[in-house]
């Protein structure tokens, strides 16, 4: 089955859309960005995959990819991925989340390397 970006979006409160859109402009504006719609996530892909989009309800869980572990009270799970991968995930409730130090952690994300 294919799954799509409305098919994440559908059923959930309005705030979840807006983060959405918010948060694929700004990606947008690092360079060319793959939208992967998957059965229980939106993967985010630029050479490799370095985030995960989990929309929920009324809010959205994002998972960054980094090469380190980040020590943030934002950070709501850290996960040890592989040898060199930390998924993070990060809790994202209204457009203000959407601010400079998420967007440098996901620029972070998007340019590393293997």
């Amino acid at each position: 089955m294919e799954y799509t970006e409305l098919d994440h979006l559908k059923d959930k409160e309005p705030i979840v859309a807006g983060i959405y859109e918010e948060l694929i402009k700004e990606l947008q504006k690092f360079g060319q960005l793959k939208i992967e719609p998957k059965k229980t996530s939106i993967h985010l892909g630029n050479r490799f995959g370095f985030a995960g989009i989990y929309t929920r309800r009324d809010y959205i869980n994002l998972e960054v990819h980094l090469n380190h572990k980040l020590v943030s009270k934002r950070v709501s799970k850290v996960e040890h991925a592989s040898a060199n991968r930390y998924h993070h995930t990060i809790k994202l409730t209204s457009l203000k989340d959407i601010d400079k130090q998420l967007l440098e952690w996901l620029k972070e994300a998007y340019e590393l390397k293997k």
